[in-house]
């Protein structure tokens, strides 16, 4: 049988209980800062949400939320997208010249 008074508390107790939550709390700080840079790419409020999910408890619970959200709005807004924004976006990214460009946009106002 052990004996309590025994024990070496400075590997299991107090202490090694401590390590483990500053441990716990930075992965959710990493989370978290993953999450606010994830939320200011899509337009979202990137410091509500690091906040959220860095609260302990609910943490947890506002990751899986924002992570529902954040599919949701990303298919909203591919689908949405009107045809100028991907024309613009093309343009601006060198796939078309000047004068498919200005041909194709004659051809979206006429439709």
């Amino acid at each position: 049988m052990m004996d309590w008074d025994m024990m070496d508390w400075n590997w299991w107790g107090a202490p090694f209980m401590w390590f483990w939550m500053i441990c716990v709390w930075l992965v959710f700080v990493v989370i978290a800062f993953l999450v606010y840079k994830d939320a200011e790419k899509r337009g979202m409020d990137g410091t509500l949400w690091f906040v959220l999910v860095i609260l302990p408890m609910v943490g947890i619970l506002f990751l899986i939320i924002y992570l529902i959200i954040r599919e949701e709005k990303t298919l909203r807004d591919t689908s949405q997208k009107s045809a100028n924004a991907i024309l613009d976006e093309r343009y601006a990214r060198g796939e078309i010249t000047k004068g498919e460009y200005q041909r194709m946009k004659k051809d979206i106002k006429k439709e």
